[in-house]
């Protein structure tokens, strides 16, 4: 009866090599998806931040809240536009479900100006995504129990959040704080589980 052969060290030594490389190789790839999540965050806060300095300055008004944007946008399409009420805050929560809360007609206002990526008619008023499948939104409306500290005058706000996630978005541009700073969280800090990828923050960037 012939004998089975077993590995011998080399073998097992270029197998360990191998497995090691392809976890590496996967541990690497996970740490390319996230940084290019986080980058997409701070590059879209960045484009929304520049796009409403650029609705105030042509339009003196604030998108979502311009009195007068069915007669600057309506002309030129068979379009109906929404109007705010011109008093100087965008109202309603940054994840509105209502359609007309001016924090949802900050995206029609915004894409009927050509600052933003136009929609298909039926959703111009739709909150974009961000990459944890969350929504981002623009308010001025008080941020109350939802955040701490004091409120923010305008702000853009992100919902799903994972809790290292926040905490890596903070330390690029903030202070680590969740209840104060450019950057808050509606958590209370950054500590135990709220550090973790199981809890999901809404955080809030001051534009």
């Amino acid at each position: 009866m012939k004998k089975r052969r077993g590995f011998t060290l080399v073998e097992m030594s270029i197998v360990i090599v191998i497995v090691g490389l392809l976890l590496g190789m996967v541990l690497k790839g996970k740490e390319m998806i996230t940084n290019a999540k986080i980058k997409n965050i701070e590059n879209s806060f960045n484009s929304l931040a520049q796009a409403v300095s650029i609705y105030q300055e042509r339009y003196h008004a604030l998108p979502g809240d311009d009195q007068w944007a069915d007669l600057k946008f309506g002309d030129n399409e068979d379009i109906s536009i929404t109007n705010g009420d011109g008093d100087g805050v965008i109202k309603g929560a940054f994840d509105s479900e209502i359609t007309n809360d001016e924090s949802r007609l900050v995206w029609s206002h915004l894409r009927y100006a050509h600052l933003i990526l136009r929609v298909n008619a039926d959703a111009q008023q739709q909150q974009p995504a961000n990459p944890y499948f969350g929504l981002t939104g623009i308010s001025s409306n008080s941020l109350d129990n939802d955040a701490q500290g004091n409120n923010m005058p305008l702000f853009v706000g992100l919902t799903q959040i994972p809790g290292h996630i926040a905490i890596i978005l903070e330390s690029h541009s903030d202070d680590l704080k969740a209840d104060q700073g450019r950057i808050r969280s509606n958590q209370n800090d950054y500590e135990g589980d709220n550090r973790t990828s199981q809890v999901k923050h809404k955080l809030y960037f001051s534009l």
